[in-house]
């Protein structure tokens, strides 16, 4: 009776396994979603737009009428130089595994790249996203692509006026690979050690490029100017904006362009990306009206250029709260960066003497620490636990804050030290600095042989 009962229950097991294997082999793979990959390819878009031709008419419309060409052509060239080193070795350094500071390279000339082509790929648990994507690995790329492009370009407005063009080649190409790739590994790989985080902290929260892009940009612009020297004719000769016009275009394209960089970083068209979308709007308008206000306050009238800089300086302290704030904070950011941004680009910039000639800076430097820091104390569990929290925490509260200083301090430590070490180099090998009399001619018929008449 045992035996039969015995024989009975492995027949009905064998038949339940083996009606359970189609089943099994039936279970559908991960698949490419359209709506995010549709999404992350209008962000790429979006971002790549703020370089060309936001940043370019933004930093143009600032300079004096014998430089506009050429600083055009800084923003432009950054955007060609910066694509082939990030296909070459930046892509690899910063999003492969390899030690917590630097990718491993396996990814070198985006080898095995075509493996993930159409499907989807893991991000190792990185910050910034979830672990398992939607989109294809060439699309996550191309966007982090466009962060790559437009974080140098960045630093350009800090040496207005000045550089050598051979310089901008040697010098952009170098920090890219030796700066931006190793922070943007260290803050949002899977190994990096930032965001992994350290001390028993939690990893740092970055959303788009607080500490990656924009502290990174703004000290690496200060280590320009002070090494570079100022212009001739600093605080002697009028150097008026010859458009602000222009200036106002290339802000206005920076807010437009700016949804695709922190909403975009959501990598998936979803709640969070929505959220990002909100606070970043939000965030954006305030600081515009703080630096209005505070200029008005100051000197008797709001500037036009000074309420578009108040936009940009909005834009760059929501960046790496973005998708961990909610709205009510956000208003706040914004308001903190504008009244910060304009004394840092004003006060601070004139009690100090260096020549930081469209305040890189001021904006970038300062608005992304604000916005780094304040990030620690505004993040919201419930949004930031959606995706992120490797030790199964909700960020926000005092470890986080401080997991954002040290993230804060070891990026303008690292850049700021690498970027004086590239001058250095790039020195040595075709100097930095066009001579005065080439520089009162103007670098659009020095360096370019065209002017604007």
């Amino acid at each position: 009776m045992t035996r039969t009962r015995f024989a009975w229950g492995a027949a009905v097991l064998l038949t339940t396994a083996l009606a359970a294997a189609p089943a099994l082999a039936d279970t559908p793979a991960p698949k490419i979603d359209t709506g995010d990959t549709a999404w992350m390819l209008a962000s790429t878009a979006l971002v790549l737009m703020m370089t060309i031709p936001g940043l370019a008419l933004f930093y143009a419309g600032m300079v004096r009428k014998k430089n506009l060409l050429a600083t055009m052509m800084q923003s432009f060239t950054v955007c060609c130089l910066v694509t082939v080193a990030w296909m070459v070795a930046g892509y690899s350094i910063a999003f492969t595994n390899g030690t917590p500071y630097f990718g491993d390279l396996s990814r070198f000339f985006l080898n095995g790249i075509a493996d993930n082509w159409n499907k989807p790929f893991s991000l190792g648990g990185s910050i910034s996203s979830a672990t398992q994507t939607t989109i294809p690995e060439t699309v996550y790329m191309m966007f982090q692509m466009t962060f790559a492009i437009i974080t140098p370009a960045l630093i350009t407005g800090a040496f207005a006026d000045r550089m050598k063009f051979s310089a901008l080649c040697v010098f952009m190409t170098l920090w890219s690979l030796f700066v931006y790739s190793p922070i943007a590994h260290w803050v949002w790989s899977a190994t990096g050690w930032l965001g992994a985080g350290v001390l028993g902290l939690p990893g740092a929260a970055d959303f788009a490029g607080g500490t990656v892009v924009h502290i990174n940009a703004g000290i690496a612009g200060l280590m320009c100017a002070l090494v570079l020297g100022r212009r001739v004719g600093f605080g002697q000769d009028n150097m008026a904006p010859y458009n602000v016009s222009y200036a106002v275009i290339g802000a206005s394209l920076l807010w437009v362009g700016w949804f695709g960089f922190n909403a975009g970083s959501a990598v998936g068209a979803n709640g969070r990306a929505g959220m990002a979308m909100a606070v970043t709007q939000i965030a954006t308008a305030a600081a515009a009206l703080a630096w209005a206000f505070a200029e008005w306050s100051a000197k008797g009238k709001p500037s036009v250029l000074g309420a578009a800089s108040g936009a940009v300086a909005g834009l760059v302290a929501i960046t790496p709260a973005s998708g961990f704030v909610l709205p009510g904070p956000a208003l706040l950011i914004g308001i903190a960066a504008g009244v910060g941004c304009f004394w840092a680009s004003t006060s601070v910039k004139h009690l100090l003497g260096y020549d930081d000639s469209l305040d890189c800076f001021g904006v970038h430097g300062i608005g992304g620490i604000i916005g780094a820091l304040l990030t620690g104390v505004f993040a919201y569990g419930p949004l930031t636990a959606t995706a992120r929290a490797p030790q199964g925490v909700n960020i926000g509260g005092i470890p986080q804050f401080e997991a954002q200083v040290i993230a804060v301090c070891s990026t303008l430590v690292y850049s700021g030290v690498m970027t004086l070490v590239i001058l250095m180099v790039t020195k040595a090998l075709v100097g930095l600095r066009v001579d005065e009399e080439e520089e009162r001619e103007g670098l659009d018929l020095v360096l370019h042989g065209e002017q604007i008449f």
